[in-house]
């Protein structure tokens, strides 16, 4: 239903911009990855520039942990708001924690890193599928709700602890995300990064 939901946006999207471009006569319009996150861009309570910003610096931080060793970071998110990096998810070892940290840092543009990474020694299949339940549990809801702007947000559950970053466009928003957050099953913590988006203008 989420992929759906999405294609549909995207080809409503693509519809709009090629009728705008066709009527001003302008060149053919080419989509490509880049073109897709402007898109994107201009749905964010960040605004187009800012959201594209974090973009790149969020892919740049993906590829240096990749890069330096695939398996050691398979299991960590990056999540990027204005600069400042969340990094959540699990590693196996202290000490590959500490170094997506440094990696982080070494990425231009990067401003702050909150490191919320989990060393684990594994957690159980039914862990997991717990998380990973109460992670697509939460997304939905919020997609669901016509007050929320679902894709100003990002989640990410961990050992029953949702870490929730990203901008609200006002405090009443940001407490509905909470609320919703606080009655998803398997959530036993909540983590807030979120930021107001009047915030980002000062």
């Amino acid at each position: 239903m989420l992929r759906y939901f999405y294609n549909q946006t995207f080809i409503i999207k693509t519809i709009v911009l090629t009728s705008i471009f066709v009527n001003c006569g302008c060149a053919p319009l080419i989509f490509n990855a880049t073109s897709l996150a402007t898109v994107n861009a201009y749905d964010s309570e960040k605004g187009a520039s800012l959201s594209l910003s974090d973009t790149f610096i969020k892919a740049q931080i993906k590829e240096t942990l990749f890069q330096t060793n695939v398996n050691d970071f398979r299991g960590v998110s990056v999540f990027v708001n204005d600069g400042t990096v969340l990094l959540t998810g699990k590693v196996m070892k202290p000490d590959v924690r500490i170094e997506s940290t440094k990696l982080t840092w070494s990425v231009r543009g990067v401003k702050e890193v909150i490191n919320e990474v989990i060393v684990s020694d594994g957690s159980s299949v039914r862990d997991a599928a717990k998380d990973l339940t109460a992670e697509t549990s939460l997304k939905f809801k919020l997609l669901s709700d016509k007050e929320v702007s679902s894709t100003n947000y990002n989640i990410d559950v961990v050992n029953g602890i949702a870490f929730i970053s990203g901008v609200s466009k006002d405090k009443n928003e940001m407490n509905k995300v909470i609320s919703i957050a606080k009655n998803i099953k398997y959530i036993n913590e909540i983590v807030n990064y979120l930021i107001l988006s009047e915030s980002l203008s000062q």
